[in-house]
């Protein structure tokens, strides 16, 4: 199963999540990772969200 967005080839810190959402919904890509951050902060949806987002999005060279 995956989801319709690419992770970012061009706009990625660790493996382009966020950047691959920031390019598909047309956020600022700072803004998105400052609020991912904030969510990370919290026990541990931020971080698992982080991996199945990186588990269902599709890879950037498809």
């Amino acid at each position: 199963m995956h989801i319709p967005i690419k992770r970012s080839n061009n706009d990625k810190v660790i493996a382009g999540v966020i950047g691959g959402l920031a390019e598909h919904f047309q956020w600022n890509p700072t803004i998105a990772r400052v609020l991912w951050i904030l969510l990370a902060l919290t026990p541990l949806p931020g971080i698992i969200g982080y991996l199945v987002l990186w588990m269902l999005m599709e890879d950037p060279e498809n």
